[in-house]
Formats: C-alpha cells, structure tokens, sequence
C-alpha cells in the first residue's frame, strides 16, 4: 500500500488516490469505481483475499487509461503491441520502464 506526506503526491494523470476507510471492502471500492477488484488488487501489489485497513491508500486507474502489467519474457515491443501504439510513446509517458515481471506499464489515450 502507499503512504503520502502532502496532497501534492495525490495528483496524478493516470489514477485516483483512495483512502480506505472503515467498512469499506475491496469488493465495495471496485463497484463504487466500476472497475474489476482483481484489477485494483494487482495495481496495488497485493492478492485480492488480501485484508485492507482504514487510513491506507489505493491506487484507482482512471477510465482513459490502459495498464499492462508485465510478464517474464515482455519486451518494450511486446508491450508496444497490446497498446497498439509506437514503442517511443509508451516510453514517454512511463517514468521508467525495467520490464521486469510484475511492473505496471500504463498508457493514456
């Protein structure tokens, strides 16, 4: 899960912060963003039978993007494919790009 110092850190292109708070699910979270909780869980580095508390926060991806998480093997045009887009585009909108399994690549349309 992911702490912020300062509201500065809670802006981003690609998702929405959401704290946790008490009752909620990742169930209730997923359905109150209409997203997939696998989805959520996987983003956010955790198992979906995983527990959540309150106070932490999440990362919700926003409806205009699309997210690739790596597997063994990926290659920076492998990942060009599933985006359907030029390889210096995908570079240019992720920080940086280790392919390693499990790294989350995005993509804003």
């Amino acid at each position: 899960m992911y702490e912020f110092s300062n509201k500065k850190e809670l802006e981003s292109p690609f998702y929405t912060y959401y704290e946790i708070k008490k009752g909620d699910t990742l169930y209730k979270i997923a359905k109150d963003f209409n997203m997939n909780p696998k989805l959520i869980a996987e983003l956010n580095g955790f198992e979906i039978d995983d527990y959540i508390y309150p106070g932490q926060t999440l990362l919700i991806p926003k409806k205009e993007v699309s997210y690739y998480i790596t597997k063994e093997g990926d290659t920076l045009n492998t990942i060009s494919n599933i985006f359907n887009n030029k390889v210096e585009e995908i570079i240019k909108q992720n920080e940086t790009i280790y392919i390693l399994p499990g790294q989350m690549i995005y993509y804003k349309n």
